[in-house]
């Protein structure tokens, strides 16, 4: 990709956050790159439950620790938007990167939720003092329940270029350099219900051929982070290997947000913008999954920050 400066518009695809609020006990709330809080009005999920986001220059030359007022007011207003927080069962980080993992053994402390994932998620809390009965150590392909939920762990990769890439072999203590939060183990995550709905969390925008096959979802939340940066035949066949692989009817886009940035915590606050040029284009990404969608006829969707909605309405 040629450099260029500035970032993509997202107000250019206002018509896209187009799903409806959460009406009945089902619903997904947004909070910024991979972290969704999936619930259904008695019992919740969370995948990465990343909330401090600490600026790019403490990100690049600084050490990096969860910030716990932050991660506080968090919870707080997606206990607002969702009051089944109380009933949080487990934090699902998508890899461990720190955009996606920082906070995860933090907020599993303070809300008493297991933390779920591979042996280097388990060095990430271990670092946050979380003791071993506080986590499930899990192996590609396994399968676990809390509530109404079963969750299906399906071994993934990262969008290339993975920065980090490689194993954490020793417990993570923040604050800790960015680099010390290694890739680990990555995950396509499957959720489906008691009652029948089912969605697909792909954090990354990277994938394992053939590793959905006959799995089904409903509703695929897609990270597209770096996938601006790919071929025209990446991206094509990333979506092969997700959206269509699974059957799902609508794509709801993740992972495209500047995760250096707060989270707008009140309606003043700046909204959520695209990550920059220079390290993806949302633009790109858009003109090719539009055609997809289009061509598969699944409606392609943005999610709105803190809003409890119905990705399957």
């Amino acid at each position: 990709m040629r450099w260029k400066a500035g970032r993509p518009d997202v107000s250019g695809y206002a018509d896209r956050f187009d799903l409806p609020a959460a009406d009945g006990s089902l619903g997904v709330t947004f909070a910024g790159v991979s972290t969704l809080l999936i619930d259904d009005g008695e019992s919740a999920i969370l995948t990465d439950g990343y909330f401090s986001r600490p600026g790019l220059l403490r990100v690049g030359l600084g050490r990096i620790a969860p910030d716990r007022d932050r991660i506080t007011a968090c919870l707080q207003r997606l206990l607002a938007a969702s009051p089944t927080l109380i009933g949080l069962e487990a934090v699902v980080p998508v890899h461990s990167h720190f955009d996606h993992a920082l906070d995860s053994g933090e907020v599993a402390r303070m809300t008493g939720a297991v933390l779920v994932g591979g042996l280097s998620t388990a060095h990430v809390g271990r670092g946050a003092g979380l003791t071993e009965d506080q986590m499930l150590v899990v192996a590609p392909g396994a399968r676990f329940s809390r509530g109404a939920w079963t969750v299906r762990m399906i071994a993934s990769e990262h969008c290339p270029p993975d920065r980090f890439p490689g194993e954490i072999t020793a417990p993570v203590v923040p604050p800790a350099r960015a680099s010390a939060y290694r890739c680990g183990e990555a995950w396509s995550i499957v959720l489906s219900h008691d009652s029948g709905p089912s969605v697909l969390v792909q954090g990354s925008a990277g994938f394992v051929p053939g590793a959905l096959a006959g799995e089904r979802a409903d509703v695929v939340y897609l990270g597209v982070g770096q996938l601006g940066i790919q071929s025209e035949e990446y991206v094509e066949t990333y979506w092969a290997e997700t959206v269509r692989t699974v059957g799902a009817r609508r794509a709801v886009l993740t992972h495209w947000d500047d995760f250096f940035r707060p989270l707008p915590m009140t309606p003043d606050d700046p909204p959520l913008r695209a990550l920059p040029y220079a390290g993806d284009d949302l633009d790109a990404t858009m003109r090719v999954l539009g055609r997809l969608a289009d061509e598969d006829d699944v409606a392609l969707s943005f999610p709105t920050v803190w809003r409890r909605e119905d990705p399957w309405g």
